[in-house]
């Protein structure tokens, strides 16, 4: 009964670990590609400008 409430834990504490690692790698992407005007090409990259509140809503029109 008590290894329950720790399985849940540990499943809990991957997928955030899981999540984390994504927004890293978005971020990591973005930067190399400097490609914050467009739109984000991937999963990661997405969740990255959601997170940090980085995103563009209807382009952007700077030259």
């Amino acid at each position: 009964m008590t290894t329950i409430p720790l399985i849940i834990a540990g499943l809990l504490g991957v997928a955030l670990l899981a999540a984390y690692v994504m927004v890293l790698v978005g971020i990591r992407r973005e930067d190399k590609q400097l490609s914050l005007r467009q739109a984000p090409d991937g999963a990661s990259a997405s969740l990255a400008r959601k997170v940090t509140g980085c995103y563009v809503r209807n382009g952007v029109s700077w030259t």
